[in-house]
């Protein structure tokens, strides 16, 4: 077995990405389980994940990482939300929000066996309805499906400290089919100009299509 850690918590393990699992033995969606000097791991694959296709296609900055406070909006069923409970541990925190009630059953049930993971029935798009929660985050990882998604990441930088780090997935036919994705994401990213510098982005091909994926650091 060839193990090489590619960011902190972020393991390649015979070239396919995986994170140390927080609760041995369980999975999240029917990942493969894999051992190594007494170790378990989960194997993390990019066709399930954004954040780590992004891996895969060569993102530089992880800014999730062993402690850190993550507000990660569009939770769903969990599966992304517990790769990054993996990486930040038992020291970190994973606000999940999403707002599908039938999500939100499959995560609640990931969260109760993860005591880092906060879940969150609520709209990203109401923070007032979470603001109470989450007092400051060092991360923000977005994944919404919705027009106004910029808005919505403008809105959540509030509870983000200065400098801290927002990981942005665009999705072009969520805001507007009819326009081509180039068109959409840069005009998506020229309504963050006030708030956040680019420092990475690409897309998600092969593993996704139509989405950007944007690293942006809080002004």
């Amino acid at each position: 077995m060839k193990m090489k850690e590619l960011f902190p918590g972020v393991y390649s393990i015979d070239g396919k990405l995986a994170t140390k699992n927080l609760v041995p033995g369980k999975t999240v969606y029917g990942e493969e389980l894999v051992e190594d000097k007494g170790i378990e791991y989960r194997m993390w694959t990019p066709y399930r994940s954004k954040l780590s296709a992004a891996i895969m296609n060569g993102l530089k900055t992880l800014a999730i990482k062993e402690g850190s406070s993550v507000l990660y909006l569009g939770a769903a069923n969990g599966t992304t939300p517990s790769h990054v409970s993996d990486i930040v541990g038992e020291d970190g925190r994973v606000y999940s929000v999403e707002m599908s009630e039938r999500s939100m059953r499959d995560l609640i049930e990931v969260c109760a066996a993860r005591s880092n993971m906060l879940p969150l029935l609520a709209d990203a798009r109401d923070v007032d309805k979470y603001a109470n929660v989450i007092a400051h985050c060092d991360v923000i990882y977005q994944d919404v499906s919705a027009k106004e998604q910029a808005d919505i990441l403008k809105k959540n930088s509030k509870f983000l400290k200065k400098g801290g780090y927002a990981y942005f997935v665009i999705k072009s036919q969520s805001i507007d089919i009819s326009r081509q994705p180039k068109e959409v994401f840069k005009e998506a990213l020229a309504q963050l100009e006030e708030v956040f510098e680019i420092v990475e982005q690409f897309n998600l091909e092969p593993f996704d299509s139509s989405h950007l994926f944007v690293v942006l650091k809080k002004r």
